[in-house]
Order: C-alpha cells, then sequence, then structure tokens
C-alpha cells in the first residue's frame, strides 16, 4: 500500500530539515506529556499517605530520576504541602511544554501539507499541458476536471491531512508502551495481545472504503461533464424542449453520488467511536485484570503506581483511535491518488526535444515521405507524400473524416506520426526544439478559441512585449479594428468566456489579428467562414487572404469556393491521396473533387 503514496514521499523529501523539526517537535511533546501523567504518581502518593521507594520506579531518565528523589526528599522530610505545590507546578510546566511542542509541530507541518496539496495541482496541472491532442479525445473534459479539483482535495483531506498523525501517533503509542512495559512488563504483554485484535476489526471495517472511493470519483466527474455540458449548449437544450432530459439525467447521477458518499460516511464515521469503544474495553479489561494482580500482591506495584500506568495506557487509546481514522482516511484517498496517477503516469508520446535544433527561420519546404498515422488500431493516414513549397498554398479537402485534420495537426506535431517522417527546410521536425518549431506556425480554427481576457491581450496572445501599435495594425490587418474601436473600452474590453460577448465573425476575426501579430511564415487554416453569415464571410475572408499574403498556408477546405487559386489540392479519401493538382486540372479529370464541387453548386 505504501507504494501507492511513493509522490507524497517524494515530495516530503524536499522538506528535509523541516520534517526533522516536525519531527524532534512531536518527540518533546511525547516525552512531555508522560512526565505530566508521571507526575499523577508523587501526587497521589501524597494524597495517599505513601512513603516508600515506589516513586522512583516511574522511568529511567536521570532527569525524572533525579525530580522524582527530590519529591521523595520532601515527601520523607514531612514538607508535604510544599511537596504538594511542587508536584502541581512541574505537573503544569510539563503540559505547558507539551501543548508548546506540539503546536510547534504543527507550525512545522502546516506549510508542508499545503505545499504537497499545491505541487500535486501543480504537477497534475503542467502534466495536462504536456499530454497529446490525442489524449484528450477519450477523455471526457469533466473527468479531468474533476481529477484536478475534486480529487486533490481528497488527497488534501484523506491523505495529506493526516501526515501528522503518520509520525505522531505511531511514536505515542511506541514511546507509551515502553514507559508502560518498564513499570510492568507482565501487565503490558497483556495489552499487546489484545492490541492485533483490535487491529483486525478495523482493518476489516475499511477494506471496501478504496472501492467506494472509486465510485465517487466516477460520479463526480460525470457531474462535471455534465454540467460543462449543460452550460455549454443551452441554446440547443431549449430549442429541443430537452430540460427534463438534462434534470432527470443530472438527477440521477447526483443520486448515485450522494449514495456513494453516504455507504463512505458512514463507514469512515463507524471507525472512530468503534475505536474508541474497543479501547475502552481492553482499559476496562486492564483495570479487572491489573486490579487483580495488585490486590493479589502479584504485580509487585501499589495503588497509585497502578493507576499512574493506566493513566499512560489511556494516553494511547486516542492516537490508536486517530490511527484507525486516518487507515480509513488514506484508503479513501488512495482512490484519488490513483485517478491523479493514472494521469500523471500517462506517456508523452509528443514532448520537447531539450537536445533539439533551434528553427529560427524557415526558408524552403515542409515535405511529407510516406508518412501513415493510425490510432490506437484505426488507420488515419497511409503513404502520404507531400512538399509544400515556401510561398506556397496547398488546401485539402475531402468527405468528412478523410483525415484531412490530422495531416495538418501533423505538422506542428499535435500527433507524431506513425510511420514516415515530416521534414522542414530538410529536417525531420522530431529533431526541432518543439517550441521553435511551433513558433514558426500560426492556426486558425474554424471554432475561434478565445480566453476570457481583454481583446488586446487575445491578440497579443503569446507575445507579451507587444506594442499598442503592433495589436492594432494586426486588427487592421485582420478587418477587426473598427468594431473594436465601438466597444465601451475599445481594446480593453473584456470579452466574456470563450469570447461570447462577440459574434460569430468578430470572434474569427480577433484570431487572425493574433495571427497575423504572431507573424509567423507557416499558416494552417481550417476554413474559418463557413459557419459565417455572408457579411461576416466576406470580412473574414478578406481577412484570411491579407494573412496569407507571402506565407506558406496550409488550407483545410469545406467550402471549395475559397481554394480556387491554390497553388496545389490535395484530395483525401479515406487517408490516401487519390487526386492532387490546380482547381482547372482536377475539374478536367472529371474525379472524385469535381463531384465534390457540384455536389456544392447544386446546394
Amino acid at each position: 500500500m505504501m507504494k501507492k503514496y511513493s509522490r507524497v514521499f517524494t515530495y516530503l523529501g524536499q522538506h528535509k530539515p523541516t520534517i526533522a523539526w516536525y519531527f524532534v517537535s512531536i518527540l518533546l511533546s511525547i516525552i512531555f506529556s508522560i512526565l505530566s501523567i508521571g507526575m499523577l504518581l508523587p501526587f497521589m502518593q501524597l494524597i495517599f499517605g505513601v512513603k516508600d521507594e515506589g516513586l522512583t520506579k516511574t522511568s529511567t531518565n536521570p532527569v525524572v530520576q533525579y525530580v522524582n528523589e527530590q519529591l521523595s526528599a520532601l515527601i520523607n522530610s514531612g514538607t508535604v504541602f510544599q511537596a504538594l505545590g511542587v508536584v502541581c507546578i512541574l505537573i503544569i510546566i510539563s503540559i505547558f511544554l507539551k501543548n508548546l511542542f506540539l503546536y510547534l509541530s504543527y507550525r512545522a507541518m502546516g506549510p508542508v501539507k499545503n505545499s504537497i496539496v499545491n505541487q500535486f495541482r501543480v504537477d497534475l496541472f503542467n502534466k495536462v499541458l504536456r499530454l497529446p491532442i490525442g489524449y484528450f479525445t477519450e477523455q471526457r473534459k469533466g473527468d479531468l476536471m474533476s481529477r484536478l479539483t475534486t480529487d486533490v482535495g481528497e488527497i488534501e483531506g484523506s491523505v495529506v491531512g493526516t501526515l501528522e498523525g503518520w509520525v505522531r501517533d505511531p511514536l505515542t503509542i511506541l514511546i507509551n508502551l515502553t514507559v508502560l512495559f518498564y513499570i510492568s512488563p507482565k501487565l503490558t504483554l497483556f495489552i499487546l495481545l489484545c492490541i492485533p485484535v483490535m487491529g483486525f476489526i478495523i482493518g476489516r471495517m475499511s477494506r471496501s472504503l478504496k472501492k467506494q472511493s472509486e465510485q465517487v470519483a466516477v460520479k463526480s466527474g460525470e457531474t462535471i461533464s455534465t454540467i460543462d455540458e449543460t452550460l455549454g449548449g443551452l441554446r440547443v437544450i431549449k430549442a429541443f424542449n430537452i430540460e427534463g432530459k438534462l434534470k432527470e439525467k443530472f438527477h440521477d447521477i447526483s443520486a448515485a453520488l450522494v449514495t456513494a458518499r453516504n455507504k463512505i460516511g458512514f463507514r469512515r464515521d463507524l471507525a472512530s467511536p468503534m475505536s474508541e469503544m474497543m479501547g475502552v474495553a481492553i482499559f476496562t479489561g486492564i483495570l479487572w485484570f491489573g486490579g487483580r494482580l495488585v490486590l493479589s500482591g502479584e504485580l509487585g506495584l501499589n495503588g497509585a503506581l497502578f493507576l499512574t500506568y493506566m493513566g499512560l495506557f489511556y494516553n494511547i487509546i486516542d492516537p490508536a483511535k486517530s490511527i484507525s481514522t486516518a487507515f480509513n482516511n488514506m484508503q479513501k484517498g488512495s482512490a484519488a491518488i490513483d485517478r491523479i496517477e493514472e494521469v500523471l503516469r500517462a506517456p508523452v508520446t509528443v514532448d520537447e526535444n531539450p537536445n533539439g535544433k533551434k528553427l529560427d527561420s524557415f526558408s524552403d519546404s515542409i515535405e511529407f515521405r510516406n508518412v501513415g498515422f493510425k490510432y490506437e488500431d484505426v488507420v488515419i493516414l497511409k503513404d502520404i507524400n507531400l512538399t509544400v513549397q515556401k510561398g506556397k498554398t496547398v488546401a485539402l479537402v475531402g468527405s468528412s473524416g478523410a483525415g484531412k485534420s490530422t495531416l495538418a495537426d501533423l505538422v506542428p506535431r499535435f500527433h507524431d506520426a506513425s510511420s514516415g517522417e515530416i521534414l522542414v527546410d530538410g529536417v525531420n521536425i522530431k529533431d526541432y526544439a518543439l517550441h521553435s518549431l511551433r513558433a514558426q506556425i500560426s492556426i486558425v480554427t474554424q471554432e475561434p478559441i478565445l480566453f476570457n481576457d481583454s481583446i488586446s491581450g487575445n491578440i497579443a496572445l503569446g507575445m507579451d512585449n507587444a506594442k499598442k501599435e503592433e495589436i492594432e495594425e494586426a486588427a487592421k490587418v485582420a478587418n477587426a479594428h473598427d468594431f473594436i474601436l465601438k466597444k465601451d473600452k475599445g481594446y480593453e474590453t473584456n470579452i466574456g468566456d470563450r469570447g461570447g460577448k462577440l459574434s460569430g465573425g468578430e470572434r474569427q476575426r480577433m484570431t487572425i489579428a493574433r495571427a497575423v501579430l504572431k507573424n509567423p511564415p507557416i499558416l494552417i487554416l481550417d476554413e474559418a467562414t463557413s459557419s459565417l453569415d455572408t457579411e461576416s464571410e466576406r470580412l473574414v475572408q478578406d481577412a484570411i487572404n491579407n494573412l496569407m499574403t507571402n506565407r506558406t498556408s496550409i488550407v483545410i477546405a469545406h467550402r471549395l469556393s475559397t481554394i480556387r487559386h491554390a497553388d496545389e489540392i490535395i484530395v483525401l479519401q479515406r487517408g490516401e491521396i487519390v487526386e492532387r493538382g490546380t482547381h482547372d486540372s482536377l475539374i478536367a479529370q472529371n474525379g472524385f473533387y469535381k463531384k465534390l464541387v457540384d455536389m456544392q453548386e447544386v446546394k
């Protein structure tokens, strides 16, 4: 089970000095806790009027021995009230020092726990950014959001929250048992025989917690996914009158989540009272067993020392209860760790090449040599041979699912080719530093991707040093300057979540302005006008034409009328190139391309 928490221990290793100080503080706290209870012995001896050598049999610690000898001397000299005052003062001092060092241990561990939780969250977010695009086609966005939020929160409460107990409680039990064994080996052995029974019962109770926790995590992910889909699709939901269906779906998921959480809560909450009940049962058993030994004289201890022994034993009941609760929490948290580790250990098939060459400029061509791509066992592209010369425009056309977007995505390495190679200026793109390769490319997608920020912030995305004049010039090239000036705050206007305050044409022109500002030599254009009205389409198409001037462009074409003037048109069908040429030459071939053109003209 500890292997599961190896990442937690790795994070802990970054705080070794603090952990060492925590260990010292908790050790001192335990020692002074034992001393405070040990002071009950001379107190009871004073009250009961006992004057014997039993006082010195409470510890092997030289300091305690010295204190006890002095107290015995005070008692035997007859100054009982003075001795009583000394005992009470020592009890107060011991309790103060116990709580002082306990506070210092909390003060040391608090920042460590927060740092570990933050490190989990940061590492998980960083890994999400590094994972290839293909990973997210199989994962529900809501499930990933649940791992970043709910599961990290579960680790904070169930695993990291109990870190203090991992050291404090076992150490408390161990030291107290050592003292108890010193006082009475026979009685302590009786206790040790009872503890495994207690552990067995608690283990049986917590066995199913992990499975139930996994069910909670899955249902929580489904809940977040449903909320996200609902917020993103409210227009469609209302248009098709499916509010009732969505309510029913969400209520079912929520009810299942509540049921799973209740099961976990019932079992987890049972652990603490059950462990306390078992502790009290053992305590009572020791009272009976030890009391018989004291009364019969077999134990070799007087009544005052036996009561002190019982006080020390009771000192381990709370730590034992905390361990059982922590064990249950760790079982519950292990499901969250599994889900997070699943993402953290996911293979990064496309990653930065630390020794890669830097691509400072694009000067010759992009070449596909026998390129193939398959996802799992499904072949998407096969034997693609294509050269895009600098300054030329190549259009990719074909029916839906032909592999157009996948082919374009291979250039910026959103995916890596399964076979063959892609060369930029004669060098395999895998040999370039990934960051420098993508710095030479801009992408304008069919659906504008904008962030909840100002207009200028979205246009200058990734260009931290962009000047106001440069942003405005890019907006002018994209036919966006005029509509921006009409906004209340101009370029500083916040556009809302996903650009919701803008029209479709305005959003698209902003993404084109972003590409213009980046000023890349290579453009990948996923036809940006297919979902726009006539006026917006004209403005956006003009902006695209301005953007493509003197650049190398790969255009994924949905409206064939927009790529008539492309230098070469590549027709894809089922992942293979079936035709290629200019618009006129492909029309003359009277093949698949002409059928596509005729179909659109009929429409």
